[in-house]
């Protein structure tokens, strides 16, 4: 029961230490949607109380027992499973976009790196199926890389649902967890962070091309201090699956979306994409446009223990040019006009 309430409350706070790491390293909302992985968790949690209830009581507190144990496995890199990560239907959700990851650089196995993906999009699909599913062969694609999608540290305290994140590889994007992994999990690891978080999601829509990076800065600090190099990350196509209402500043839409931004650690947004039987009625499920996740250049970072303001804006601004140029060299090949401009805000 207490870790129970420990689950509840993490949500309702917002989880604040995820809402550091947001500072810090951006808001991991990503691949999963913080709405759906909500729902998933309450889910999960009510039908194990209900098994307090009947006869298979003794499975539900053998469940909590071990959870007492295992409370802190996510904070340590979770519990990778290639099963769970080859499963056929991530295929089947891979074709039905289709979803696409494409490699422009080797990454050494000798190094550990964070991936800054853009933009979040309304879920993060792109991301969801790139790395905490081996649809798209990214560990063939890079191979010795283990790839660790970063997501609200709130989803982990759900019963059950927090099984299946660790299998996928999906950690939680808080400053104890990317420590560890990045200075006590050996070499060869990726922390892929949404850097524009629940901020970028409110100004998702297609034919739009904007990120949320200018003032996200921590993820650069965080690789300063462990020596990670950076590698711009853009998907193609991400606003694409779903139409948003999106509220302008100043109105009460918007207020309402901050608000809850703010103290309960994402920002509802009014979305629909297509019907569950017909493309011309409107529900929940994405429109099948095609996403095309492109890895850029890795930028070389060196370590220091506490790098200073001046350090940071540097890098920074080496990452935001890095990206720009990955949009600008690939942009033509996945259908926008060369024309068209990464909005960086």
């Amino acid at each position: 029961m207490k870790t129970l309430i420990a689950a509840y409350s993490g949500v309702l706070r917002g989880e604040r230490r995820a809402e550091g790491a947001r500072s810090t390293s951006s808001n991991g909302g990503s691949a999963l949607s913080r709405e759906g992985s909500g729902r998933w968790g309450v889910a999960c949690s009510v039908i194990l109380m209900y098994t307090f209830c009947t006869d298979c009581w003794l499975i539900a507190v053998l469940y909590f027992t071990w959870l007492v144990f295992d409370w802190n496995t996510p904070k340590k890199g979770g519990r990778r499973s290639q099963w769970v990560r080859n499963w056929a239907v991530w295929r089947y959700f891979r074709d039905y976009f289709p979803i696409q990851l494409v490699k422009t650089h080797n990454l050494l196995t000798t190094r550990n790196y964070i991936f800054g993906y853009h933009p979040h999009g309304i879920m993060g699909l792109g991301a969801f199926c790139n790395f905490s599913t081996e649809a798209t062969e990214v560990s063939k694609k890079f191979p010795g890389i283990r790839p660790y999608l970063a997501t609200l540290a709130g989803n982990f305290r759900m019963p059950v649902l927090r099984e299946y994140l660790m299998s996928g590889g999906i950690c939680p994007v808080n400053r104890d967890t990317i420590d560890y992994l990045l200075s006590k999990n050996g070499s060869g690891n990726a922390i892929i962070i949404v850097v524009g978080g629940a901020a970028e999601s409110l100004s998702s829509m297609p034919g739009k091309n904007a990120v949320t990076l200018r003032n996200r800065k921590g993820f650069v600090k965080l690789a300063l201090r462990h020596g990670a190099d950076l590698v711009p990350t853009y998907s193609f196509g991400e606003n694409e699956v779903y139409k948003q209402v999106i509220f302008q500043e100043g109105s009460w839409g918007r207020w309402v979306q901050k608000k809850f931004q703010k103290y309960i650690g994402f920002a509802p947004c009014i979305f629909h994409g297509r019907g569950l039987f017909s493309s011309d009625t409107w529900g929940l499920v994405p429109y099948s446009k095609p996403i095309t996740t492109v890895v850029g250049e890795p930028i070389t970072i060196p370590k220091l223990e506490h790098p200073t303001q001046q350090d940071i804006d540097l890098y920074h601004a080496m990452y935001m040019e890095a990206l720009v140029k990955l949009f600008d060299n690939h942009k033509t090949k996945f259908g926008l006009p060369e024309t068209e401009v990464l909005e960086v805000n």
